[in-house]
């Protein structure tokens, strides 16, 4: 009975385990480490989700006009590590991100720096660098 049990436990936990670990992305599946980019920008929404936090900033071009480009952070947990609170970045805030973007052409980056409208520096948690940028 207890090995019929045992056996029983141990496929549902095979059968459930893969689906988280499909859901989660390699950095370099997504995005361009040689690409690294600085943008500036108004901060327009922030969710604080796992796996990733993400936030948009409304940038504006050499032309003027605004395009709405995706951000993504590192983990809630991690982040918080760094400093971060749920309420570091603001709607309608002006800051600059420095991250690397999508190799598919997306308006999406992987951050990797973000400078507050204070001046502070806040790394990003970005999974491309094994040590945070000064």
């Amino acid at each position: 009975m207890r090995i019929g049990m045992a056996l029983m436990l141990v496929g549902l936990v095979l059968l459930l385990a893969p689906e988280p670990m499909t859901a989660h992305h390699s950095f370099t599946a997504e995005y361009d480490s040689a690409k690294l980019m600085q943008f500036m920008g108004t901060i327009t929404k922030v969710e604080w989700t796992n796996p990733h936090a993400r936030f948009y900033l409304d940038v504006k071009d050499a032309r003027g006009a605004v395009t709405n480009w995706n951000f993504e952070l590192g983990s809630p947990i991690l982040l918080r590590k760094l400093g971060w609170k749920q309420d570091s970045l603001k709607i309608g805030e002006q800051v600059s991100v420095e991250g690397y973007l999508a190799k598919d052409g997306a308006k999406m980056a992987n951050a990797r720096k973000v400078t507050l409208a204070d001046g502070r520096n806040i790394f990003a948690g970005s999974s491309a660098d094994t040590n945070p940028p000064r």
